[in-house]
């Protein structure tokens, strides 16, 4: 049984009536296939993901790069380019409204308004020929009935909200005049111009050191918290999720393979892939010389996966089984759900990683 039908009987407000978006979700996703034409044959990047995100709610996806993590987040969005992308199926709700079936127009009305997102490289992601001011006047400007200069004091209060000092002189300046720590607060600002309900936070830390990178973290949990502004963050970093996310995805292979609170996640993981990030990590709690175990082996290729598990080649758990069948998810307590056949005995093994 699935996520989806899983959570129509073992929790009734979750689904509703209209379509099975539920009062308690901000967002719901079921199904959501986005698949790549190439030369070597099709590319399922996201293979059938469905999870949620509720009202004010941190949920993070967790798994090693090329696992579908970010597809499937541009996917909410509808950023995908097609061709060679397209999203093949599934339904995204926000708000009851499906994303994937809105007009091109009114998708823009969307995104930035309603769903703003936070990518990954913020040199690449801010125009360098547009002054950090034009760049956050111009989201306003869009999608408000705001004047220039109310725009522009707008601009002013996000920019201090955010941290950077001297606001007035930095929206005059351009991106490459910012350092990568204030970039990403511009960037962050630019996502809150317009009071969002969710921001997708795409790797928001990636290449920031590490002092910058709590400071951003950190104020980015803040925000949620004052502001009650949802967020969906995409990221390796398993530190990340322990701190800042209240629900936790980990993906692997286009698939969502593991699902619970972030307490459940690091406590008692059920899935091999799991027990392989959290190995690999090291941890302030463990004596000076403790050896990190690595995961073993290199992801998939996704145009060449069989009927089996595919994580079975990487898997030290893996039976028989595996090689013909593929583990759907399934509760394993409550609301944690894993996709292993092996899940009600690796609580017991998850000494030995994965």
């Amino acid at each position: 049984m699935g996520f989806a039908s899983k959570n129509r009987v073992t929790n009734p407000k979750f689904w509703e009536a209209s379509g099975g978006w539920s009062l308690d979700s901000l967002l719901e996703i079921t199904d959501l296939t986005t698949e790549f034409d190439t030369s070597d044959g099709v590319v399922r990047a996201v293979g059938g993901i469905s999870y949620s995100v509720g009202v004010g709610e941190v949920v993070a996806i967790v798994g090693e790069s090329g696992c579908g993590k970010s597809v499937g987040a541009m996917s909410i969005l509808r950023l995908i380019p097609e061709p060679p992308g397209r999203i093949a199926k599934g339904q995204v709700l926000f708000e009851g409204r499906d994303l994937l079936k809105l007009s091109n127009a009114e998708i823009r009305d969307v995104r930035g308004r309603d769903i703003a997102m936070v990518f990954q490289e913020p040199m690449t992601s801010l125009n360098p020929v547009l002054s950090i001011g034009r760049q956050l006047t111009e989201t306003l400007l869009r999608h408000t009935d705001m004047s220039e200069s109310q725009a522009k004091d707008r601009a002013l209060d996000l920019l201090r909200q955010v941290g950077i000092s001297d606001p007035a002189r930095r929206l005059t300046q351009y991106p490459h005049h910012l350092s990568g720590g204030m970039r990403q607060r511009a960037m962050i600002a630019m996502a809150l111009c317009c009071e969002p309900k969710l921001i997708i936070a795409d790797e928001p830390t990636t290449a920031l050191d590490v002092t910058i990178q709590a400071q951003i973290l950190e104020l980015m949990k803040d925000l949620s918290e004052r502001l009650g502004v949802a967020q969906l963050i995409i990221t390796h970093n398993l530190g990340v999720v322990a701190r800042y996310a209240k629900r936790v995805n980990v993906m692997y292979a286009g698939k969502i393979v593991e699902m619970g609170t972030a307490k459940e996640i690091y406590h008692h993981p059920r899935h091999p892939y799991t027990l392989g990030l959290l190995a690999s990590v090291p941890r302030l709690d463990q004596p000076r010389g403790t050896i990190l175990i690595p995961i073993e082996g290199q992801p998939p290729d996704l145009t060449r996966l069989d009927e089996g598990c595919a994580f079975r080649p990487r898997c030290r758990f893996a039976t028989d089984r595996c090689a013909y069948e593929i583990p759907e998810l399934e509760s394993v307590a409550g609301d944690h759900m894993s996709a292993c056949w092996q899940h009600e005995d690796l609580d017991q093994k998850k000494g030995t990683a994965a």
